[in-house]
């Protein structure tokens, strides 16, 4: 392998942020590295040697980097609106301003659609109900399901981060201090599930 993923995405394996990965590696684009699954956006406090999973994750995340040092494209989950700054924080050194950097939030109105900016970077926040991040984000790039079939999972990665580039909607202009005021409370996933 003659990329590696500390230097795709600068030290994000390296600090222990990478987590849970269904895909990591390259992609059938050359030069391409891809990421799917979780990444850890605030650490526990850990005592001695123990380990703690971290406080806030995003989850369900897609991303691929191009070039070795930054991130062009970006989707995931996050439980609260008010994690964006964490992502902006940990990922947005990363991120670039002509990046695709998409945001399914679960307490904000269903109804509603937002771009967000934070410096020179600007998220599309969009509202979730049960989909997942890769089902959404399909519908959002029209992208068939089945025509995606035929790849794997670095196929689709790449197909998915290909029709990102070409994605231009822009959407109701959301300050992050507006975007604090008005989302609602974090819900709890494991309520209403058998034990």
């Amino acid at each position: 392998m003659t990329t590696t993923l500390a230097n795709a995405t600068l030290d994000l394996d390296e600090k222990g942020r990478l987590l849970n990965p269904v895909f990591k590696g390259e992609t059938k684009k050359a030069g391409r590295y891809g990421f799917r699954g979780d990444v850890a956006l605030k650490f526990a406090e850990q005592f001695a040697d123990e380990k703690r999973p971290p406080e806030i994750v995003t989850d369900q995340v897609m991303m691929v980097c191009d070039d070795g040092a930054t991130i062009p494209f970006f989707s995931s989950f996050l439980l609260s609106f008010e994690y964006l700054a964490l992502v902006h924080e940990v990922l947005g050194p990363y991120f670039v301003p002509t990046g695709k950097y998409i945001v399914f939030c679960d307490n904000i109105d269903l109804s509603k659609k937002y771009t967000v900016k934070m410096g020179d970077i600007s998220y599309t926040v969009l509202p979730i109900d049960e989909a997942t991040v890769y089902n959404e984000t399909l519908e959002l790039l029209y992208l068939e399901k089945n025509d995606l079939k035929k790849f794997d999972t670095a196929g689709k990665l790449d197909a998915v981060a290909n029709a990102a580039t070409k994605f231009s909607a822009t959407y109701t202009p959301l300050s992050y201090e507006e975007g604090l005021k008005i989302m609602g409370p974090i819900r709890d996933l494991g309520a209403n599930r058998p034990v």
